[in-house]
């Protein structure tokens, strides 16, 4: 009998472990042996060898809906999602980005224009120039709205991945989670909620080059907890670094916002992707001062250690509520899907 044919899926695209299954089966056919980082890694970017520096390159598709959010649009995003990819590479002086945008016959001019300006306002913001792209339009129904892709290139002289943690290392995350996707629910969804529910979407290249410069090559390992979250992150983390992690749920920063939203909806803010944190592995004994130097930032005022890397259990996230412990597990797939 022959098999259904299989069909890609919404949690295919939602930074869980279906995504990461399917890249691992199907686009990782593209990858070849390249002198640095490359495909095969599955990191923020790719890091290739330019005498003694490193070219870090990395591109994202942005697909957010709705187009416009409370803190932020799919302009802001697009520039915001690669400046940050980059800089979890160790590339926080970014040389130029592209754009190219996808738009459908009849998009409001007036939408589009106002996206291109928070574009503007936010590469200024990254000072990352936008210095090339491409425009196609598509008929009514092709594509929903507007789909852009940026792209990033930067030098570095180190460049930092995700798989750097080994037991003992402390790992913290700059601020507050859940803000985007709740966000976002909110907004999608009419939800009417109480409180000021906005999206921390924001270029995060400065405060990651104070937490280098506090922390040098104590600095072992990066990651922004954009799609599946904190969860998805620490799981990423584990898995290559072949390391445990215990999370101390009391530490996490959530806003009185977020925390309500989510009890309402019945969901665990450590799953809800973020747009402006980034997740820091650290030798212990530079903890206190990259920890000093993130909350010195305006962007990481609410920075903890949230986590510490052992040697039991390597690959899994361990839950510390306070009062037991528990497997953390991956999640399958995003619980919003379009959410960048």
């Amino acid at each position: 009998m022959e098999k259904p044919a299989q069909r890609i899926q919404l949690k295919h695209g939602s930074g869980g472990r279906a995504m990461r299954q399917l890249i691992e089966e199907v686009f990782l056919r593209l990858a070849t042996p390249v002198d640095g980082i490359g495909l095969a890694a599955l990191d923020d970017g790719a890091a290739l060898r330019v005498g003694d520096q490193w070219l870090v390159m990395t591109t994202d598709s942005h697909v957010v809906h709705p187009i416009f959010f409370p803190g932020g649009d799919i302009g802001r995003l697009s520039v915001c999602g690669t400046v940050n990819d980059l800089a979890m590479m160790g590339a926080t002086e970014p040389m130029g980005l592209t754009c190219a945008a996808i738009i459908e016959d009849g998009f409001p001019r007036e939408s589009l224009v106002r996206i291109v300006e928070s574009m503007r306002v936010a590469a200024a913001e990254a000072a990352a120039p936008i210095v090339t792209g491409d425009t196609k339009v598509m008929g009514r129904g092709e594509v929903d709205g507007i789909v852009l892709n940026t792209a990033g290139v930067a030098l570095t002289r180190r460049v930092v991945t995700d798989a750097g943690l080994r037991p003992g290392d402390r790992i913290l995350v700059t601020g507050t989670i859940g803000d985007h996707g709740m966000a976002i629910m909110s907004q999608r969804h009419a939800l009417g909620l109480e409180g000021d529910l906005r999206s921390d979407v924001a270029p995060l290249n400065g405060l990651v080059r104070v937490a280098l410069a506090a922390g040098g090559d104590d600095v072992v390992a990066l990651k922004d907890p954009t799609r599946g979250g904190l969860a998805s992150v620490l799981h990423e983390m584990a898995a290559k670094a072949k390391v445990g992690i215990v999370l101390d749920e009391l530490a996490v920063p959530v806003t009185d916002e977020v925390r309500a939203a989510c009890e309402i909806l019945g969901v665990d803010p450590l799953l809800v992707a973020n747009e402006g944190k980034a997740v820091v592995g650290v030798r212990p004994g530079a903890v206190e001062r990259v920890l000093a130097a993130l909350r010195a930032h305006p962007l990481g005022a609410r920075a903890a250690v949230v986590a510490t890397a052992v040697a039991e259990r390597p690959g899994t996230v361990v839950l510390d509520t306070g009062l037991g412990r528990r497997i953390l597990a991956e999640p399958e797939g995003e619980i919003l899907p379009r959410i960048c």
